[in-house]
């Protein structure tokens, strides 16, 4: 949302929080300074605008008059009974957890959020201290392009559209939920076209996302298990073992994975060999070609030989 619509928006919400009584839309007109300079046509729509929006986040707009007050418009209040919040405490246990899920996101959108969340508890009085658990360091990274596209689509029961695998055809798709498995996000929806649950790995989508009409599009079916559904279409257990040499300290999103081994060759002393287990439909080779320099495949041979046709490829050389 851009900056000058949320700051439009806090000063509606801070208007009808602050009225006494029942405000008209001119009155709000002229207390919200945004909509001072607008055209009666740009602001009626703009104000219509504000309130599905302000709406949509839980804000309980109601609408209404005191007798004789207004003659042909209703008038606009927040009920602050329904708005405010009660008091919320939470236990030393409590209060850990949130510090340690405060730590997990660093590359979504939703970074924003967790820091916003720990403001607001730090100024409630809450002693939120996450630097306590430094040492655990738990992240889940949220760096491909289609995440923020299919996060919002799935809270908005949004259509998107996008192709998978470099493929041409066109996947129209009402995204369900997102799911984080084996260091990869994944998507479960209903691909319409095959009128079926599918799950997509968002690593794999190669234009796209673009959201499809209006939210609110559609419902997941009742009576549909989403998480024993995800659970059922998770990519297959690894059938497959890689030998890789990694360079020590580096890459522990693939370490984490395997066993440290023995391989029999002689290896640069800063590099350690390791047993990568992997699923022969999985992504791993264009994961150690994303490793670059700190990640050599020793074998199985055909899998070396796609991670330098892909490092050829991304060097602009014929592969």
């Amino acid at each position: 949302m851009a900056q000058r619509t949320s700051e439009r928006l806090v000063n509606l919400t801070i208007a009808l929080l602050s009225a006494r009584h029942w405000v008209s839309k001119d009155q709000l007109r002229e207390l919200v300074s945004d909509y001072r300079d607008m055209s009666p046509t740009n602001f009626n729509r703009t104000f219509e605008r504000d309130k599905k929006a302000l709406r949509s986040l839980g804000v309980p707009i109601i609408t209404g008059s005191d007798d004789g007050y207004f003659k042909d418009e209703p008038g606009y209040r927040i009920s602050r009974r329904d708005f405010e919040l009660p008091p919320v405490s939470f236990d030393s246990d409590e209060l850990s957890a949130l510090a340690l899920a405060s730590r997990v996101w660093r590359e979504a959108t939703a970074a924003d959020d967790t820091i916003s969340a720990i403001a607001k508890l730090r100024a409630a009085g809450a002693q939120v201290d996450s630097h306590r658990f430094e040492a655990l360091a738990p992240r889940i990274s949220a760096s491909e392009p289609a995440f923020d596209v299919c996060w919002q689509a799935t809270l908005d029961r949004t259509r998107i559209g996008f192709r998978y695998r470099g493929g041409d055809e066109l996947r129209t798709v009402q995204p369900w939920k997102l799911t984080w498995r084996r260091g990869s996000w994944y998507l479960l929806g209903l691909d319409e076209a095959r009128r079926a649950p599918r799950m997509f790995k968002l690593g794999r989508i190669s234009s796209g996302p673009d959201t499809i009409g209006e939210s609110g599009a559609f419902t997941i079916p009742a009576g549909t298990d989403v998480d024993a559904l995800s659970r059922s279409l998770e990519p297959s257990e690894p059938d497959a073992s890689a030998l890789i040499a990694v360079r020590s300290g580096f890459q522990p999103w693939l370490t984490r994975r395997g066993t440290l081994t023995s391989s029999g060759i002689d290896l640069p002393e800063d590099f350690q060999c390791w047993r990568i287990p992997y699923a022969s439909g999985d992504d791993l080779a264009a994961q150690i070609a994303a490793a670059g320099p700190d990640a050599v495949v020793l074998e199985p041979d055909d899998l070396r030989a796609e991670v330098v046709r892909l490092l050829k490829t991304s060097a602009g050389r014929p592969a």
